[in-house]
């Protein structure tokens, strides 16, 4: 005979079992979060034309992630959107909570926030947010060791590019994939759109002045995403390594070369917008020259100026802020012209540049160390010393573009 303090005992026992039963939620799988990617992937696309990046298709490369220890190079770019662009999370952050081994981050120029200078040294450190090590690839340590590969089973590299050849995170790239390539270890390219990927122009680098802000014979702005751009160093044996790089790219759904794509992003300090990326490839070729092309004012790459220009109606002065703690001419006041209502340019403009040399008095002053290793050769200091007119200094970009081209083609992803 059971007593009754027993059986109340029992009762209970057995109804807490049996409101467990029913009640708790099953544990959530690792890849869970993927899946809703996927369905959120697969809604936005229903009837649309959403641009959708290779960071956001997390069900494609998750599986080949899982147990793996994991090695991002990674900038403020690096992003998942949730449901359109305003909202998201960093890749950084989104991997770690579906618990893959992120051991290590790479951040190139400009570091892993953004916030630097250009040039400016880039010191490692640990992220404050997640404590993972970040491990800098600007300065003197470009390129990845073998030492901080060690360890590391896969790279994922995920940064937004603009099509510039000056534009250094396309050599990042470069080394990421030539270490890579020596220690046996493979990349995975999150491929992003480039917002000035609708054109082909610009003198092509001759190697004999290949540098950090140009490493391949490439024209100044040669229409491929990153990408595409990483499977043409693989496949032209640009890497300095006798083996090519184990490299996956994950492709971008509804892009061509001609999408318009607006970056939600800053890629750096001083592209601050649409229309200072469309205007870079132009006004870039000031950073090698006396000239300032907006920086140290808030239209960074929108404008040009400098005190010895004739005296006009726009006028601006240079003042260290976000993205420029010394900017030529600080504190002078600058005649110039304003491009902030340029609209979309599908060309490099040259004139601009001639422009600006005309204007400098003292024409031997203008030049500085750097101009060629931005334009890539020393033809076109000549050609504006000899006061070539833009018609036939673009004639002489034609040869190599239709060169390039036939290159190019055999990379692409996209039409």
């Amino acid at each position: 005979m059971i007593s009754k303090p027993f059986k109340n005992t029992y009762f209970f026992l057995f109804s807490f079992v049996f409101f467990m039963l029913f009640s708790c939620k099953p544990a959530k799988p690792i890849n869970s979060d993927a899946e809703m990617e996927k369905n959120a992937v697969e809604n936005d696309l229903k009837g649309k034309k959403v641009i959708v990046t290779g960071a956001q298709q997390t069900f494609v490369y998750l599986p080949t992630l899982l147990s793996k220890n994991v090695a991002i190079v990674a900038n403020q770019t690096s992003v998942i959107f949730k449901g359109g662009t305003q909202h998201y999370t960093h890749l950084v952050d989104s991997l770690l909570s579906l618990n893959i081994a992120i051991k290590k981050v790479f951040s190139p120029e400009h570091g892993f926030r953004g916030t630097a200078d250009a040039s400016e040294f880039i010191k490692d450190g640990v992220d404050t947010k997640t404590g993972v090590p970040i491990v800098s690839l600007y300065g003197n340590n470009k390129k990845p060791t073998q030492e901080q590969l060690q360890g590391i089973d896969v790279v994922i590299f995920d940064i937004q590019d603009v099509g510039v050849r000056f534009y250094t995170y396309i050599s990042t790239l470069h080394y990421v994939m030539e270490a890579c390539a020596e220690a046996g270890i493979p990349v995975l390219v999150l491929d992003r759109p480039n917002p000035n990927g609708h054109y082909i122009d610009g003198p092509t680098l001759e190697m004999e002045h290949k540098s950090f802000v140009g490493m391949h014979p490439v024209p100044l702005v040669y229409g491929m995403t990153i990408g595409e751009y990483a499977r043409m160093i693989n496949g032209e044996n640009w890497l300095n390594t006798p083996q090519k790089c184990n490299l996956t790219v994950i492709p971008l759904k509804n892009y061509t070369h001609k999408s318009l794509y607006r970056l939600p992003i800053r890629p750096s300090p001083n592209l601050p917008n649409d229309v200072a990326i469309n205007l870079y490839p132009s006004l870039g070729f000031f950073e090698g020259t006396t000239i300032n092309a907006g920086r140290g004012t808030e239209f960074q790459f929108q404008r040009y100026g400098a005190p010895f220009f004739p005296e006009n109606d726009f006028s601006y002065t240079p003042q260290p802020n976000f993205g420029s703690k010394h900017p030529k001419h600080e504190g002078k006041l600058c005649y110039g012209v304003d491009l902030a209502d340029t609209d979309r340019l599908s060309k490099v403009n040259i004139n601009w540049l001639i422009d600006a040399y005309k204007k400098t008095l003292a024409s031997e002053t203008f030049f500085g160390a750097s101009f060629t290793i931005h334009a890539g050769n020393t033809n076109l200091e000549q050609q504006l010393k000899d006061q070539i007119s833009a018609k036939k200094i673009r004639e002489s970009w034609q040869h190599d573009i239709h060169s390039f081209k036939k290159i190019r083609e055999k990379y692409l992803l996209y039409d």
